[in-house]
């Protein structure tokens, strides 16, 4: 088996749960290829330190992987990440449609897309040998904007934004649903979501909690200026466009973690990715579970 290890960033706090993952996988067999740029931080971060071990030692000297191109051989059984829930937003640049699954190991706080729990490293490594686990397909959002407004990858896994700029007043935005009018916001901004990202941002503002593989988008406006304006859950079959109205002449746009300024004479349109990422959900776990251990869902201090 083989598996590409993913993280932002390197903290020093993590060396012990990278070397709980060395043993495991050393135990079953596999092999590690590890990030290039968090190789190279580790390698800074004990060039400064003089902290070594020589489970250390050999993940500088596993290979590395960097692109996209790097995951498309086919080779790789899992893209394991080391993080939270935005370092797996960070992966779909690299993942793409290649259909690797991702395994997220939590190291930090909610992990509500990194589901696996850091404590449990060496019981998931098992898992995945022994097959203990089912894949959930997420569907991704698309942009079709202005040319190379985000690169040549303009699809995201938890939501699309339009936001106003710092301090500028609110913004006016016409809304059209597969060519007709559906509505205008009047907000300071407005999220569209999909069903992964219905526990992010859009349940912030007021949205509903969308199960995965449910079909649909997610419309919430954000601080709207109108008591009658709510969210609303749509067919992912569909798409919206999106016309900018107001005083201001730029706004921001965002997919996930990234996010683009745009000019107020742009036309935006949002649909459903023609692919799909594959999140690992390990034995024995549920998203109902997930609602409850992580967002505290339906538990009441009096019962």
């Amino acid at each position: 088996m083989l598996i590409a290890v993913y993280s932002k960033e390197f903290k020093s706090e993590d060396l012990p749960y990278l070397e709980q993952l060395m043993e495991a996988a050393s135990e079953h067999g596999i092999d590690l290829v590890f990030y290039a740029g968090w190789v190279e931080e580790l390698r800074a971060y004990l060039k400064g330190n003089g902290q070594d071990t020589g489970i250390v030692i050999r993940a500088l000297s596993a290979p590395v992987f960097s692109t996209h191109a790097d995951l498309r051989s086919g080779r790789y059984d899992f893209l394991m990440t080391l993080g939270g829930d935005g370092t797996i937003l960070s992966t779909l640049t690299l993942v793409r449609d290649s259909g690797i699954p991702v395994v997220g190991i939590n190291l930090g706080r909610m992990g509500f897309l990194a589901s696996i729990e850091k404590r449990y490293i060496a019981r998931a490594v098992r898992q995945l040998v022994e097959g203990r686990y089912r894949l959930e397909e997420r569907s991704l959002i698309e942009l079709d904007g202005p040319v190379g407004l985000f690169g040549d990858f303009p699809y995201a896994l938890n939501d699309f934004t339009m936001l106003k700029l710092a301090t500028a007043s609110m913004i006016t935005v016409h809304a059209y649903l597969d060519g007709g009018f559906l509505n205008t916001y009047w907000a300071d901004g407005l999220i569209v979501a999909t069903p992964t990202g219905s526990t992010g941002y859009s349940l912030s503002c007021g949205g509903p909690i969308v199960f995965p593989d449910t079909g649909n988008f997610v419309v919430t406006p954000v601080a709207p200026h109108n008591l009658s304006v709510r969210p609303i859950v749509i067919s992912d079959q569909s798409e919206l466009r999106f016309e900018f109205a107001g005083r201001s002449r730029e706004y921001l746009c965002t997919l996930d973690s990234r996010n683009a300024t745009v000019d107020a004479s742009c036309s935006l349109r949002v649909r459903k990715a023609p692919f799909s990422i594959r999140l690992l959900r390990p034995e024995g776990s549920s998203f109902p579970d997930t609602l409850r251990s992580k967002l505290i869902w339906g538990q009441d201090s009096r019962n």
